[in-house]
């Protein structure tokens, strides 16, 4: 087997040293782009190449340049630089490609930074002009102004971009009802190889010709091994050239809508024949109603056995989903309710002009379905949930059912539906014969089957290994009729598989036709034309099996998950984007507040694993923990833990930033504010031993301005920072003295619990702890406290200062079991999310050894938590209010809101939840240099809802931080809920 890797003494695949730009194709760039150094725009810098090596697939490629062209000119002109310097160009959107499509050699030009407008949006002719770089969420916003749509959807649909679809002929769950992206395209504007700028619709005439001449040599081939069923996307459509449809100059569309074949041509053809500047594209008026039925089969070759029946009832999609699929999402806390018995299922989606229409076809179709297990959901709203597990699938699927990692190696194979059954059976009979397995999801309507396999990539052999079994797929998916590509292109992972499913006159034509349009094949070279090896540029094979780990010198942080691996945890992410998910689609949860802010893949949770990947690699980015490429891509992170949840692939950035910043720090003087922000219970503590008059003094230091911005800017944080006030009386002094004025409940009816005291509730805000305890009592529960002041190690953990970090929570384990075990086994009730949190995941990741620290994860519960599982009948005081409420990143994370939002619901709160970051997160908008972006994650939900809502609406805001930072920006102060709730209690207590 040929393949392009040097292989070290241990044989295990590396990549070796990546070309870097000449300062020649630098300058020429940035003359052809009006660009100046350091402007971003040509970006040739080591950090800038390490996020663009790889997309959604399981390549690495490391560019000399990155370009962020900001028209259409510019990005012709790029073509022209290419050229004349003789360097491969990529065209990438979003870089969801998981075939390895939009990572190259050369320029690496990203579209999606500047290239995103919707031109012209015609209503009366349903068709749009769009730049290659706009979202196609996005573009559905625009559209849905007038009763329309795009019609194709793949599950990225709110990261990925028009250009990269129409690249990959992407098509989604509704190509079904509206066909793949190729047959809602209607002119593009290109600029080949050649650099030619021209339409489809007018094209050069040498062009013509010589694609005229292709189609009279190969005509046998064409009329009989192109367009064989729906999903052949794998190739060129050369179809498209065949004199009965017109050739090149002709024209093939759907319903009212007709589109060149040369558009046709270049939909799917990904980036190697010409690079798009423009599409016209064509829009679809939507289903007025709908209906969803979940149906259930034994397994998932059954359900494909039954979808052609279904087929026959014109549904809008028939989607199937493997039962252990289902089964990671609710191992990761994920609400999936609503789903009939059996192993494999079928979502499918029927239209209708009202909804009584559309439940009459879901009627009729489930008595055509087979099974006697079925699911119908009225209404598009009460579907969304279980489509949102669809469209995850790519992430849920990382792993394999055993737990290890899986990869898109044979990602989107696609047959004919009628044959589909039989090919899954055969499938899984290969998978069973090389010792790989996975889940299986997809287009079953199409007949194009998803399935991330673990590969065994990272073992010795196993990429020889790897290429065996894909070969032998490859093999399989022809013998059946099929694609080896369904949807998502051919790419890296599969353009070498091309001789097993074409014969050689197709191969030829391709070079053919490759050869019209770029005969110096710089145009995302290795891909589909004169492929690379199936086994070149593999990204996981090139890494570390650790970063430069010794006996002496070991990780501070536990991975179970990962095998203890850091360079596997951060190889979690393959880079399905949902990080860059667009704020308004709502599907991209808290993650990642700082992309959103700064729209930069640098700021993005994919962005930073891919520094973090390129430390494991060790050839781009050399300096291991000590890299300032991996400092400054982590510097934004807010360590929200956002991703840790909302990335389906279970990336947790806020950790692997821990880890870093503790080793990269190691031995060596840290930035000021680790020690004013990181040791802050230590300042707080301090503090409280002159109250009253100690904390009072600081106050009023604190409102000197001279003096306030002159001491944060020495430490290194930002002046414009207010100073919380320390409270003249600390929690727990209140406790020792005066919370014996409160009933204690008798003894029949006590549960003890053990309140823990986090530094903001003791130094700043007591009076949360002060409500928490009248609830808590007014419920029946006699509240004890740790037997020390000990803090959790919450802030040495965010600036990365993990031995601290262990010896705070060794002395927090100590505390919360009491004197002679005094407190054992009680329930640790937390108020300050993000300290709640660390104990009930972060300590067993810091303490792995403790079994005390393991046990936290049982213990621990929020207020909303104790009430839920020990109070469930109690009926709370009836507020009849609205309320904005905003849930704690941590909590969000870890926790979950759930069991709050009932309480708040019991309580008769309208309340608004708001679903993104606050901002501050913790250290992170105090310190120097984060205060825009602070402010400008605030604007994307917090801030944009307070307005709305008005000064008279109650805000709800658990988190320390997300209090201080809608005080400091809004000037309002938010509650926690046991304030809310404490207040409204009656002054005697309830019988018990």
């Amino acid at each position: 087997m040929t393949t392009q890797l040097d292989r070290p003494a241990d044989g295990s695949p590396r990549a070796g040293a990546a070309q870097v730009a000449t300062p020649d194709l630098l300058r020429a760039l940035r003359s052809a782009l009006g660009a100046k150094d350091g402007d971003g725009v040509v970006d040739a810098s080591t950090r800038r190449r390490a996020e663009y090596t790889s997309d959604a697939s399981n390549y690495r490629v490391v560019p000399q340049v990155v370009v962020f062209p900001r028209s259409a000119d510019e990005l012709a002109a790029v073509v022209d630089v290419s050229r004349a310097q003789s360097v491969p160009l990529t065209l990438r959107g979003a870089g969801t490609s998981v075939a390895g499509n939009a990572c190259g050699p050369g320029i690496v030009v990203d579209t999606s930074v500047h290239l995103n407008r919707v031109l012209e949006l015609d209503p009366t002719s349903q068709t749009a002009l769009v730049e290659p770089g706009i979202v196609l969420d996005a573009l559905q916003g625009h559209a849905r102004q007038h009763g329309l749509r795009f019609g194709p959807d793949p599950s990225t649909h709110a990261r990925c971009t028009i250009g990269g679809m129409i690249g990959n002929d992407a098509c989604g769950s509704h190509a079904l009802a509206y066909g793949r992206t190729s047959a809602n395209v209607l002119e593009l504007d290109v600029v080949d190889g050649l650099g030619r700028r021209w339409t489809t619709t007018a094209p050069p005439p040498e062009l013509v010709t010589a694609l005229s001449g292709v189609a009279d040599r190969h005509l046998a081939t064409l009329r009989t091994k192109f367009a064989t069923f729906g999903r052949q996307v794998s190739g060129y459509a050369l179809e498209t050239l065949l004199p009965e449809h017109g050739g090149p100059l002709g024209h093939s569309g759907r319903g009212d809508a007709t589109g060149s074949n040369l558009a046709r041509l270049l939909s799917g053809s990904e980036g190697t024949l010409a690079v798009l500047t423009s599409a016209r594209v064509r829009l679809v008026r939507e289903s007025p109603a709908t209906a969803f039925v979940v149906l259930g089969y034994p397994d998932m070759a059954t359900a494909a056995d039954h979808t052609p029946a279904l087929l026959e009832h014109g549904p809008l999609a028939v989607e199937g989903l493997d039962r252990r699929l289902v089964e990671v999402v609710r191992a990761r806390g994920g609400d999936v309710d609503g789903l009939p018995d059996g192993n494999g299922w079928l979502f499918v989606e029927v239209g209708g002009e009202t909804d009584a229409e559309a439940l009459a076809g879901a009627t009729a179709l489930v008595t055509a379905s087979g099974t006697r297990e079925h699911v119908i959901i009225p209404t598009r709203a009460q579907a969304r949930a279980l489509w949102r597990i669809r469209e995850d699938g790519a992430g849920y699927a990382g792993r394999s059912p055993s737990g290890t990692p899986a990869w898109p190696g044979w990602e989107d194979a696609a047959v004919p539906p009628a044959r589909l059954g039989t090919y899954l059976r055969d499938l899984q009979a290969l998978m069973g014969a090389h010792g790989v397995d996975g889940h299986a999801y997809g287009h079953f309507g199409d007949g194009c089957i998803h399935m991330r396999l673990d590969l065994p990539l990272s073992e010795p052999g196993g990429v020889d290994r790897s290429g065996e079994f894909l070969r032998a797929a490859a093999r399989l998916v022809a013998a059946h009729g099929g694609s080896l590509s369904g949807e998502h292109g051919d790419g890296r992972a599969r353009s070498a598989l091309l001789p097993l499913m074409y014969d050689d006159d197709a191969l030829r034509a391709f070079e053919e036709v490759k050869a019209a349009f770029d005969p110096a094949e710089l145009l995302n070279p290795g891909v589909l034309v004169k492929p690379a090896p199936l086994e070149a540029d593999l990204r996981v094979p090139a890494a570390r099996v650790a970063v430069e780990i010794s006996p002496t010198r070991p990780l501070s942080l536990a991975y179970p998950a990962d095998g203890g691996d850091l360079t596997a945890a951060v190889h979690r992410c393959v880079g399905v984007g949902k990080c860059r998910a667009e704020p308004a689609s709502g599907s991209g949860g808290v993650m990642c507040p700082s992309y959103i802010a700064t729209r930069d893949e640098k700021d993005s949770t994919r962005g930073r694993a891919r520094l973090l990947q390129e430390m494991a690699n060790g050839t781009l980015v050399t300096d291991g923990w000590r890299s300032e490429e991996v400092r400054e891509s982590l510097d934004l992170c807010l360590s929200c833990k956002g991703c840790s949840v909302d990335c389906p692939a279970g990336v947790d950035m806020a950790t692997y930033k821990a880890e870093f910043l503790d080793h990269h720090y190691r031995g060596r003087r840290r930035p000021l504010n680790h020690y004013a922000l990181g040791w802050l219970p230590r300042w707080t503590r301090l503090v409280a031993l002159g109250q009253p008059v100690l904390p009072a003094l600081v106050n009023v230091a604190a409102k000197v301005a001279p003096l306030r911005r002159a001491g944060m800017k020495a430490v290194g944080i930002d002046p414009s920072m207010a100073v919380p006030t320390f409270a003249r009386q600390t929690f727990r002094s209140w406790f020792r003295s005066s919370h014996r004025g409160h009933r204690t409940p008798p003894p029949s009816a006590v549960t003890d619990v053990v309140l823990w005291v986090d530094t903001f509730t003791d130094g700043f805000d007591p009076q949360v702890g002060v409500a928490a305890v009248k609830l808590l009592e007014h419920l029946g529960f006699r509240v004890h406290l740790p037997t020390a002041k000990v803090c959790c190690g919450l802030t040495w953990v965010s600036t990365g200062q993990l031995d601290g970090a262990k010896r705070q929570l060794a002395a927090t384990l100590d505390a919360l079991d009491g004197r002679d075990g005094a407190l054992a086994g009680m329930p640790v009730v937390g108020l300050e999310p993000s300290c709640t949190a660390l104990l009930r995941e972060d300590a067993a990741r810091l303490l792995p050894d403790d079994p005390r620290a393991a046990a936290l994860h049982s213990r621990v519960r929020t207020v909303a938590e104790l009430i839920a599982e020990h109070r469930p009948d109690w009926t709370p005081p009836q507020l009849k209010t609205e309320a904005v409420v905003q849930p704690h990143c941590h909590q969000h994370a870890v926790m979950g809101f759930s069991a709050d939002a009932a309480l708040l619901a019991r309580a008769g709160v309208d309340a608004t939840q708001l679903g993104g970051c606050c901002g501050l997160a913790g250290n992170f908008g105090a310190e120097a240099g984060h205060r825009d972006v602070s402010v400008a994650v605030a604007e994307q939900q917090l801030l944009p809802a307070l307005r709305k809502a008005g000064d008279a609406v109650p805000v709800v805001a658990d988190g320390f931080s997300c209090r201080t930072q809608t005080d400091a920006l809004a000037g309002r102060r938010p509650k926690h809920l046991v304030e809310l709730l404490a207040e409204a209690l009656p002054s005697t207590p309830p019988e018990r």
